[in-house]
């Protein structure tokens, strides 16, 4: 966690207890408790974009910390069937972060239906939250897609996608994780 991030949610604690004390004051619900952590970390997210420091993990941490799928997809170059994953048809506003060490990746405002099954974006958040190394498995040459700072496997581009770039950032949901944008007017 940032010290932005622990210093909202210890401001957040201390107006709960406060609010909690006065009796003409409502308790502050589960609801607002969740919006407020979405809105934290949606704000974490967007400000941490300029973090580039690496992020290095042994196997048996990564194995820790992934699910099975999760680390199949990440760490060893798997990929989802299509149209049978969790963002394929999800159009939330808000971030999709890295699911390895949560470095925001795409956002929301460039993601289409690509009809290929998977999440399809038309650019990252910025060029160098991803990397781009090519795949020649399975008998073809491929351009695969990577997370800058942990290098875990996100998914491959292809120059099919619409304009602005051309670019069709074709992920796996398993790579990531979204926070969606939180309306500050309620």
């Amino acid at each position: 966690m940032t010290i932005r991030t622990l210093l909202l949610l210890f401001i957040f604690v201390i107006s709960s207890v406060a609010c909690k004390s006065q009796s003409r004051t409502p308790a502050v619900t589960q609801h607002d408790h969740e919006q407020f952590l979405n809105q934290i970390t949606y704000i974490s997210a967007m400000s941490d974009t300029v973090n580039n420091d690496k992020v290095v993990r042994t196997e048996e941490e990564w194995r820790q910390r992934l699910s099975s799928e999760e680390y199949r997809v990440l760490r060893n170059h798997g990929t989802e069937l299509p149209w049978a994953n969790k963002y394929n048809s999800h159009y939330e506003v808000g971030v999709y972060l890295c699911k390895g060490c949560g470095q925001p990746l795409f956002h929301s405002e460039t993601k289409y239906n690509s009809r290929s099954g998977w999440p399809s974006y038309w650019a990252p958040i910025r060029e160098d939250v991803v990397t781009e190394k090519e795949d020649r498995s399975f008998f073809m040459v491929r351009t695969e897609i990577l997370c800058s700072r942990c290098d875990s496997h996100l998914g491959h581009v292809f120059d099919d996608g619409p304009e602005p770039t051309g670019l069709r950032y074709c992920m796996n949901s398993a790579a990531l994780h979204f926070v969606p944008e939180v309306d500050d007017s309620k």
